[in-house]
């Protein structure tokens, strides 16, 4: 099948990988699906320490959604809510939650829901000529709520209504500078560029990492963090990956942490 999201797990490292290569592996309703089936797995997988998440071959991450398919999927009101609420931000919010740490490997384009895509990651490495948007005031829809809301808690109310009001497709250093990613490398770098991401991640200590992105996100939604909370941030004490941290650093050697 030439339209797909493959999966591959193995040494604590899941790579989803967007596959459309004929469209630039735009995203259709079936690879939403895969996309959240493909996360739901991965959540159900404790050997898995870091995902990375990209798109087939070297010409794009994801140009969007597939455009051709919306006469059939937003015929009307009902069929669109459901595929952008129940399809699309299903997927995104599952990016969004995933316990483990997720890197976007980007290059080419990384457009419209590709973008989305991208920004639900912790971490965007992208290459030189890779280019970044979303367009479609010039196809006359408006990005629903529920899939803007990664992009506004990336970079917030500014830099999304530019993005969306001009229609303008950004170079990467444009979208590095606007705080869409992480960093840029040279193309042909991009993936071994993610994949040293990726280990210097999996070399961490996994529940440490969990803990990191849970508390970042217990902060950004804000209010007073109560005893209880406060002495939750101390669990690491009681873990057996804390013991081997502090061996490892007083013997001069490297950790090998469990994720216990």
């Amino acid at each position: 099948m030439s339209t797909r999201i493959d999966l591959e797990i193995g040494d604590g490292l899941a790579t989803v990988t967007l596959h459309n290569p004929a469209k630039l592996n735009a995203v259709n309703a079936a690879m939403w699906r895969g996309l959240s089936a493909a996360m739901a797995q991965i959540a159900g997988d404790d050997s898995v320490r870091c995902v990375i998440v990209r798109g087939a071959g070297d010409d794009a991450f994801a140009a969007g959604g597939d455009i051709e398919e919306f006469v059939r999927v937003r015929a009307n009101v009902d069929d669109a809510l459901h595929y952008h609420e129940d399809l699309v931000a299903s997927a995104l919010n599952a990016i969004r939650d995933c316990a483990v740490p997720t890197v976007a490997a980007i290059r080419g384009a990384c457009v419209g829901g590709g973008l989305e895509i991208a920004g639900c990651c912790d971490i965007r490495i992208a290459g030189e000529s890779s280019r970044f948007g979303a367009p479609i005031n010039r196809l006359g829809f408006s990005m629903y709520p529920g899939e803007m809301a990664g992009l506004l808690a990336l970079v917030g109310p500014a830099v999304v209504l530019e993005i969306l009001l001009e229609g303008r497709i950004l170079s990467a250093r444009e979208a590095l500078q606007k705080g869409l990613l992480s960093r840029v490398v040279d193309d042909e770098k991009v993936f071994e560029e993610t994949a040293a991401c990726a280990a210097r991640i999996c070399a961490g200590a996994p529940l440490v990492a969990r803990w990191h992105k849970q508390w970042v996100r217990r902060l950004m939604a804000g209010g007073v963090l109560s005893e209880t909370e406060k002495r939750d941030a101390f669990a690491f004490l009681d873990t057996e990956d804390y013991r081997e941290g502090l061996d490892a650093f007083l013997n001069k050697r490297s950790p090998q942490f469990s994720g216990r």
